[in-house]
């Protein structure tokens, strides 16, 4: 096998191992939302329980992209590539955890009836999903008109989330039972929002993969 055909069949290999976790991450955030909404504790700690694969995935995801680099000696525009797909995996695994802390803010919740829209969450968990979605297809594409789009997405989230915040502590003010219910959804809002940032992050990586230039597009 060539050089280049054998670099290639790696990078691919690397690269469907990204998607899968980008998969594994998305999923994490839907099971938590779903958990929060049914007050499902089980699939809470199975959330939870499930982020040892996903920690596991990233790891071997690095230690494949080192073995890349020292055995085939990149150069230029495949080795941003690969030091950027490092990149993404930190950032999607850091993604995991925030789905993972929505489902020990369900724990925390119990099975307790409260009187608290999840209305809000939802839309922004959407939100969130679907920007990694897209921060991992415009990777795949090299994309950075799709990968600016994100930081308008990102900005779109950010006020649903002040909006969220502002909600829930008014709600904590008006009805002092509600208030540590209210806290720990104020706190699933917040990683949503992070969750989302991280795919801001992801946006600036193929920013830097295109145009070997960095951006700050988290502002």
């Amino acid at each position: 096998m060539a050089v280049r055909e054998s670099f290639d069949k790696e990078l691919n290999e690397l690269t469907n191992k990204l998607l899968e976790l980008g998969t594994l991450a998305g999923k994490a955030l839907e099971r938590s939302m779903e958990a929060l909404v049914n007050k499902d504790i089980d699939l809470a700690l199975e959330v939870i329980e499930d982020d040892a694969h996903i920690n596991h995935l990233e790891e071997e995801i690095n230690d494949d992209a080192i073995i890349l680099i020292a055995r085939q000696s990149p150069v230029a525009r495949d080795l941003r590539k690969i030091i950027v797909a490092i990149k993404i995996s930190a950032d999607v695994e850091r993604m995991a955890d925030h789905a993972v802390n929505i489902a020990k803010e369900t724990i925390r919740i119990g099975k307790n009836p409260h009187g608290l829209s999840y209305d809000g969450l939802i839309t922004l968990s959407n939100y969130a999903k679907e920007m990694l979605t897209l921060a991992l297809k415009a990777f795949i594409e090299n994309d950075v008109v799709l990968a600016k789009k994100l930081a308008d997405m990102d900005d779109q989230v950010d006020a649903l989330y002040a909006k969220l915040v502002k909600e829930y502590t008014g709600e904590s003010t008006e009805k002092k039972e509600m208030q540590t219910i209210a806290t720990h959804l104020s706190f699933v809002a917040r990683f949503i929002e992070r969750f989302a940032d991280h795919a801001t992050n992801i946006s600036e990586g193929i920013f830097y993969l295109v145009k070997g230039i960095r951006y700050d597009l988290n502002q």
